[in-house]
């Protein structure tokens, strides 16, 4: 099997399009309360972390279409499968370890970490279900 390279920009874009629709619409009264950032510091953000999210994006998405090549991942539940055990594997041990030392809340946990975890989700599913080879 080879990367398709076209599923993995789609994976990408809709990885990186979650996000704004995790953090700008579902859960943007909540993060910010738990950074204790106001308005006018969450719009002085700029363009340029959402320039670098979406090439580290195109990263994740990379690397999760090698595992899925690897594991042989040919439709979308495999896929989807793959990407919820490197979270539960992987992102979720590591970042609550971080959160637990630095005391931060469990609520910005499961905000920040569950997008992570539908995420890699999606783009596993995606990646599964994507037939046409590029």
């Amino acid at each position: 099997m080879r990367t398709n390279y076209i599923a993995v920009i789609v994976c990408a874009v809709v990885y990186w399009l979650l996000g704004a629709l995790w953090y700008d619409v579902l859960f943007t009264k909540q993060w910010m309360a738990y950074h204790q950032f106001t308005d006018a510091q969450a719009k002085n953000f700029g363009y340029w972390p959402l320039i670098v999210t979406f090439v580290l994006d195109l990263l994740i998405a990379f690397v999760l279409a090698q595992v899925c090549i690897w594991r042989n991942a040919n439709n979308a539940s495999r896929g989807a499968a793959i990407g919820v055990l490197l979270w539960i594997g992987i992102v979720g041990p590591i970042a609550y370890t971080t959160y637990m030392f630095e005391m931060r809340p469990k609520g910005l946990f499961a905000i920040n970490e569950f997008y992570s975890l539908v995420g890699l989700c999606l783009m596993g599913a995606i990646l599964g279900a994507w037939k046409k080879a590029a």
